[in-house]
This record gives C-alpha cells, sequence and structure tokens, in this order.
C-alpha cells in the first residue's frame, strides 16, 4: 500500500512554492490637519503583519526637528530607520551650517529618501508612505504634505492621511470642512476630537487600523512654539468626550 503524499496549502491551490515572500510589519491609519495655531497629527497604534496583529502601542507620529513632524504608514522598521536618518540629517546640516535647513530643503531630503528606497518598494518590501506637519518660520506658514512611493511631493495646506484606512476616510475630511468650516479656522479641542471620529471611522472600515477603546492613539503638535506630544491627560477627556456622544 502506498501512502499519498500530503500536500500543503500551496499545492491545494495551485501557488509556486516559494511565491510567498517576506511579511512585513506595517503601520496603518495616520492622519494630519490644520487647526488655527498649528498642525496636528494623528495615528492610531496597531502594527499588523500579514493577518496578524503584532503589536498595539506602535508610534507612528516622529518629530524629525523642532518645526517638523512626520506621520508614517507601510514598512514599519524602514519607515522608523528613514526617520531617524532624517533626524540626524536635519541636526548635522544646523551643527555645520549653524542654520536651521529651510522647510524647502527638509522636504526635499524626505523626497530624496523615498526615491533611494525605490528599489526596495519594486520589490515589494520596504514601501512606506509619511505625511508631513510643518511650520515654516521665514513664512510664518503651517503646511500640510503628502508624497507617493516615488518621492513625489504634494501638498493640502488643510489635511492629509495615508495608510490602510485612509482610503475609507478621504470624502469626511472634504465633508467635514465644507459643513464647519476650514481645519485651520478651528480651534484644537475641536479638531482633536474630529480626528478621534476620523480614526474610529477608519477602524471600523478597515481590519488592519486599531481602535482606540483600550489604547489611546499618538498624537503630536507643531505650532510657533515647537513640536510636543498632546498630553495624555488631554487626549482621554477627548476620547471620554467622544464615546459619550458616539450613539
Amino acid at each position: 500500500m502506498i501512502l499519498a503524499e500530503s500536500k500543503g496549502f500551496s499545492d491545494l491551490v495551485g501557488w509556486p512554492q516559494g511565491s510567498v515572500g517576506p511579511v512585513e510589519t506595517h503601520g496603518t491609519t495616520v492622519l494630519a490637519l490644520r487647526y488655527k495655531e498649528g498642525v496636528l497629527a494623528v495615528a492610531d497604534r496597531r502594527a499588523t503583519a500579514g493577518n496578524l496583529v503584532m503589536d498595539d502601542h506602535a508610534d507612528k507620529v516622529f518629530a524629525l526637528d523642532d518645526a517638523t513632524l512626520v506621520a508614517i504608514s507601510g514598512a514599519f522598521a524602514r519607515s522608523v530607520e528613514i526617520c531617524r536618518f532624517l533626524r540626524h540629517s536635519f541636526k548635522y546640516y544646523k551643527r555645520t551650517v549653524l542654520s536651521e535647513m529651510s522647510l524647502e530643503g527638509k522636504l526635499m531630503e524626505i523626497s530624496r529618501a523615498l526615491s533611494n528606497n525605490q528599489q526596495l518598494a519594486l520589490q515589494g518590501i520596504g514601501v512606506f508612505l509619511p505625511i508631513v506637519g510643518a511650520y515654516d518660520r521665514k513664512r510664518d506658514e503651517f503646511g500640510v504634505y503628502f508624497f507617493d512611493g516615488a518621492g513625489a511631493r504634494f501638498q493640502n495646506t488643510e489635511y492629509a492621511c495615508a495608510g490602510s484606512g485612509s482610503e475609507r476616510i478621504r470624502g469626511v475630511f472634504e465633508y467635514l470642512s465644507r459643513t464647519k468650516g476650514p481645519w485651520s479656522a478651528r480651534p484644537f479641542n475641536e479638531v482633536l476630537g474630529e480626528s478621534l471620529q476620523l480614526l474610529d471611522i477608519a477602524s471600523e472600515l478597515d481590519s488592519a487600523t486599531g481602535g482606540f477603546a483600550k489604547t489611546l492613539p499618538v498624537a503630536r503638535i507643531v505650532d510657533r512654539d515647537g513640536t510636543r506630544e498632546v498630553p495624555e491627560g488631554d487626549l482621554r477627556k477627548a476620547a471620554d468626550r467622544f464615546f459619550a456622544a458616539k450613539p
């Protein structure tokens, strides 16, 4: 009696051997919003690898310097590595030239980093998309910027989002700005509450985006005084108000 050779799932469905590449840890939904005094960047804390939740405490918003925030989505390890490089690059420039790099220079450095990462991205690994909130001290202006995988830069003076849940909420940004007025004309507490509503919608429509019933999202701001994390107490109060008003 000859026993039939056991087959794996790939054999049964006809996938070629070795067709499944390495599974990366990915960050999910991030967004940036203007408010009256600056820019708010908010991100859920979930990091996924395929269909697995790897971490529910991932930090996906970083300060590159005192005037620049970046929120990352996509390949988590690669994006954190590039953010560290950019932070060092900005600091090195300031120490050697004795002057802060211009906003245009910073954005060009981010575009260059994405362009240099394109070879990995074309292989299906290391793909990440950042959004940037920045304050231009020379012009006394705030800006929100987003990029594609090749490093092309786009500007939206009001909002930007990226990650797996971003497609579900893109239209909501425009709806809220049309019904409640421009984001840049609204106070911080109001915009913070709206950002939580957007994250909640994304978490309900996208399985890779984490909610914030158990773990608060990460939130940072950049204003004329610099970059800093939103105090946990203020974030908790905003979350409590949101859940109390939620149907």
